[in-house]
């Protein structure tokens, strides 16, 4: 496991906020699409609705590859260090050292750089501000 300092994880940030940006926006795609196949199926459980079968596999199909996309770019975040935390608010974190232990610089797809850092057990509740001291 890598760990960053904090001017190194804001280095990092540079190329990751564009991938969290289209991670966020894949994701609430994600949900639209998973939406509309929940509804396609209620109706098809409930009396068919005159819904063409195809439509209900190009809907399945359509929520598959925006998974498959999905999951490219948290790998792709993944490679630069990061650590996705959660997919609908664009919240990551980048290993970092404080005094010989693991902790994680903390960031969330709004701000303007990292300023904040956890203990892995703590989470995002658990936010300080920086620095590691």
């Amino acid at each position: 496991m890598r760990h960053f300092t904090p001017g190194e994880a804001n280095a990092a940030l540079e190329r990751v906020r564009p991938l969290v940006e289209q991670m966020v926006a894949q994701r609430r795609e994600h949900l639209e699409a998973l939406e509309r196949q929940e509804e396609l199926e209620q109706r098809i459980r409930g009396n068919g609705g005159g819904i063409p079968p195809a439509t209900l596999a190009d809907t399945a199909a359509e929520v598959d590859r925006i998974a498959r996309s999905l999951a490219q770019t948290v790998d792709e975040i993944n490679t630069h260090g990061a650590e996705v935390k959660d997919l609908d608010e664009g919240l990551i974190d980048f290993p970092a050292l404080r005094h010989g232990e693991t902790v994680l610089l903390c960031w969330k797809l709004g701000e303007d750089e990292i300023r904040y850092w956890h203990h892995v057990e703590d989470g995002f509740a658990g936010r300080q501000e920086l620095p590691l001291e």
